[in-house]
């Protein structure tokens, strides 16, 4: 045999023999429960999904203008703010994950003293300023400690206010509601600090499995099992407010956990009945449909909100109202969307049955459908038809959750911890590197009774938002009428300037943004095949938009549009999948992963949207040159962006899908509604230039995210493994040390998602390419530290741009989305980036004045 044949063979058996060794290392190395094979903390006490009945008290009444509901959509509703589906099991854990940056029992907080040695280092929040700071919903009836309570282990917490405006909380009765009883929960607590206020009976409660009120909306309290005696004697909540080397400790076992209901990103002031001060509002100020359009991320998962953390400024790209839905099973993609609000949901399951037909395939097959829980022949049971057929409304940004408006429900439960003992035994939490694995719905269904008693709640909470989720009109709103010419809306010019926006309207912008649309005269595909889902879909696509450009088509739309009933019963939104390279909008959104075949929510997505087609190539920008390149969009369900509804748009700027373009007003009163919209969509049609670079202007189309100040990834002191800390600091003095580790300095105007969007595991790679890959990310690891080596102690902020620059290459290279630009995008009647559909300002004005009727 020669002897370049020989070589050959024995390089193939040395990797052969090698990967042999890795796949044995790995099981034999493999270390706590494999999926599959764990119960909830449910299942563990014996509790059948049947014990958590879902509450019948009509208590938030109030809420949602008022309006009457059934006993079912009542529960939908209790449901909705309150359930967490023992989600606090998680919200716990990840406060470890996230090394102390997030710990939502602070949160909750109103600690006044110092936080550390620093007499000056304060809390930036508490219940005076949560919603200015935070954007947090402060709940009615509550006020702000006086002092550590003593019945709740020295916390700060928010005290209820008793009187007859304020009703004790019904669903705290853990007779009715009974808690789940593990762990400690209902055991003898011994004293350990003088000073740890245990409660009166010197037992851990058991509660309900509601929890306690917080005094924030969507946060409920419980205890911690994990809190047993020997926490017990450790605990000294002095320290935990006021003491670093206490707090920052992955050992802290803290008296409760912390769990999160829906509500908490979507309850908002009800644009028609803003509260007079949102400190303080009362029920009747807020709504569930409006979604959370004033929540701070950055300064809820980082309580400290240090500038000087790289944590921190990653999650300071995401704008107020914006959140990346994926943070926590991450992508390794940095993609803030915002929260998105819940309206007209009739209109849009009858917008599915158009063209939301998707086939379900193996795991996708198990979700529970609407017709599971009501009678043949009533209308919710249209959409599902056997075997594997459904008729699905997009409500994620990307279209991915396409398996029925149940499992898209039923989702968001496991997105925010339900079930986390299976959940995070398939990826990395936060910082990914693992390889991804379904969660799938037969598992959860057989181990979780969590998982089970929400899968028999969500239909009620669907018959809830069919009644209540309806569209706030400006002219509704107090003062609505002045934003509407002054308050003279039947004014003979001022009607023909809004018939003129309706005109604009149905020539340009319904095709995508209303959900009645005209019947072609000759056969359309992506009509007759209901929306045309699958690896045939651009072609569908491609045909439909070119009809949308012909006389026929709108004719017809000016019809529909100027009819007296257009926004009635109208969704304001066609749900079709919209290509980006058509949108321009930044891509890191229709790039997520997690609902590719073989990923985290593979059971979520259908079978048709894993067989959508590539969209083809988009432009990006180099963002340290600015130089312009061409970037081919993988296909198998990414690249696509379903269109946002547009109803109340005027409650609900800035826009685009990350509240990236126009001004942002905490206030939640009308006048600053109607001040954020109107800068807002001035930018959108490009009346006024949207928000440049800081570094490179105009050489791109918009801004890049970068640092603010010269930062550094840290590991507190507490969190560094013990084996590390010695040897660490001998070997490495330079990154280990007394307090932690300190990994930098990242300079200011580093672009964040330069160093977020790395790839640090690729799907969808063969073993040589995959091979390829982490010899690419080695010789990166191997720059970088060269290049801090370079750095030398106490560089200057110029010093350390210059040296990180000739990085910028390899870090883009190996990007899972290497578009930076935030606020491109979404250029129709602009005349500008490509489009052809250009307006006169006078027109885009005429539009406005239509828009703000919506």
């Amino acid at each position: 045999m020669p002897r370049r044949s020989l070589k050959t063979l024995a390089i193939i058996a040395v990797v052969l023999l090698f990967g042999c060794v890795f796949v044995v290392y790995r099981f034999l190395s493999h270390k706590g429960p494999r999926p599959g094979t764990v119960l909830d903390e449910a299942r563990q006490a014996n509790r059948p999904a049947s014990s958590f009945v879902a509450a019948d008290e009509d208590y938030f009444h109030d809420m949602d203008g008022g309006i009457p509901l059934t006993p079912a959509e009542v529960k939908g509703r209790n449901t909705w703010v309150l359930w967490t589906g023992g989600n606090d099991r998680f919200w716990d854990a990840i406060g470890v994950t996230s090394l102390g940056s997030l710990d939502l029992l602070k949160t909750i907080s109103s600690f006044p003293n110092p936080i550390s040695g620093n007499p000056n280092d304060k809390m930036n929040f508490n219940r005076d300023n949560r919603w200015n700071y935070l954007g947090l919903v402060n709940e009615p009836c509550f006020e702000k400690p006086p002092g550590p309570d003593p019945e709740r282990f020295g916390l700060w917490l928010d005290k209820r206010i008793v009187s007859p405006e304020c009703p004790p909380d019904p669903f705290e009765n853990e007779t009715k509601y009974p808690g789940v009883r593990i762990g400690s929960r209902g055991q003898t607590l011994p004293q350990g600090q003088a000073n740890q206020h245990l409660p009166k009976d010197k037992k851990m409660p058991v509660g309900s499995f509601y929890g306690y009120a917080t005094g924030i909306v969507g946060l409920r309290l419980f205890p911690n099992p994990a809190f047993d005696a020997a926490a017990a004697q450790k605990w000294d909540p002095e320290k935990y407010y006021s003491d670093p080397n206490y707090y920052y400790s992955k050992d802290l076992i803290r008296p409760y956990r912390v769990g999160m209901s829906c509500a908490f990103c979507h309850v908002g002031p009800d644009p028609l009945k803003p509260p007079a001060d949102p400190e303080h509002p009362k029920w009747e100020n807020l709504n569930n449909s409006v979604g959370a359009q004033y929540f701070w991320i950055d300064r809820i998962f980082d309580w400290k909100a240090d500038a000087s953390n790289y944590v921190f400024q990653m999650f300071h790209t995401s704008r107020p109202g914006a959140l990346d839905t994926s943070l926590v099973s991450t992508d390794n993609i940095n993609n803030p969307r915002t929260m998105n609000a819940i309206y007209n949901l009739g209109p849009r399951l009858e917008q599915a049955k158009r063209f939301g037909k998707e086939t379900l395939g193996p795991g996708s097959i198990d979700n529970k459908q609407l017709n599971d829980y009501v009678p043949a022949g009533d209308p919710l049971a249209q959409f599902f038809v056997p075997p594997n057929t459904v008729y699905s409304p997009r409500v994620l940004k990307d279209g991915s959750d396409s398996v029925g408006a149940l499992g898209a429900l039923n989702r968001v439960y496991l997105n925010i911890g339900l079930f986390s003992e299976e959940w995070l035994l398939h990826f990395n939490p936060l910082i990914g590197g693992k390889v991804v694995t379904p969660i799938e719905i037969a598992v959860a269904r057989k181990n979780s009774s969590y998982w089970e008693a929400t899968e028999a709640q969500t239909v009620n909470m669907a018959l809830f938002f069919l009644k209540a989720a309806n569209p706030h009109r400006l002219q509704d709103a107090p003062d609505g009428a002045k934003y509407l010419n002054n308050g003279n809306p039947d004014d003979a010019p001022y009607v023909e300037r809004v018939n003129k926006g309706k005109v604009i309207f149905a020539e340009n912008c319904a095709r995508c943004h209303s959900s009645k649309l005209p019947v072609p005269d000759s056969p359309k595909k992506i009509y007759d095949a209901k929306g045309c889902a699958g690896k045939d879909y651009l072609q569908c696509w491609d045909e439909y938009w070119q009809w949308t450009k012909t006389e026929e088509f709108k004719s017809k739309m000016r019809a529909i549009v100027t009819a007296p009933d257009f926004l009635d019963g109208n969704y304001l939104s066609a749900e079709h999948r919209v290509p980006v390279t058509l949108l321009q909008t930044n891509a890191c959104s229709p790039l997520a992963t997690n609902a590719i075949r073989g990923n985290i929510w593979d059971n979520f997505s259908s079978d048709s949207y894993k067989d959508l087609p590539s969209v083809g190539s988009i432009k990006v920008y180099h963002p340290v040159t600015g130089e312009e390149q061409s970037y081919s969009l993988p296909g198998g369900g990414r690249g696509y962006t379903r269109p946002a509804s547009l109803i109340s748009l005027w409650s609900t700027a800035p826009f685009l899908l990350n509240n990236t373009v126009g001004t942002f007003n905490p206030s939640p009163s009308v006048e600053a509604r109607m001040q954020s919209f109107q800068d807002s969509i001035e930018q959108m049609l490009l009346i006024k230039e949207r928000e440049k670079d800081s570094v490179l202007g105009d050489k791109v189309p918009g801004v890049i995210d970068r640092t603010t100040t010269r930062c550094y990834l840290r590991v507190p002191s507490g969190y560094v493994p013990e084996g590390l800390k010695g040897w660490g600091e001998t070997l490495f003095p330079s990154i280990v040390g007394e307090q932690g580790i300190e990994i930098g300095p990242i300079p200011p105007r580093t672009p964040v998602s330069l160093l977020a969007n790395l790839m640090v595991r690729p799907e969808e790679m063969g073993l040589w390419d995959r091979l390829g890959h982490d010899r690419k990310v080695l010789h990166l690891v191997l720059d970088i530290k060269r290049k801090f080596k370079e750095l030398g102690d106490n560089p200057t902020d110029a010093q350390a741009q210059e040296v990180l620059k000739p990085l910028a290459d390899q870090l883009m290279a190996l990007s899972k989305c290497p578009d930076y630009v935030v606020n491109r995008g979404h250029y129709f009647g602009t005349g500008r980036f490509g489009d052809d559909s250009h307006l006169s300002d006078q027109d885009k004005r005429d539009l406005i004045e239509f828009l703000k009727t919506f």
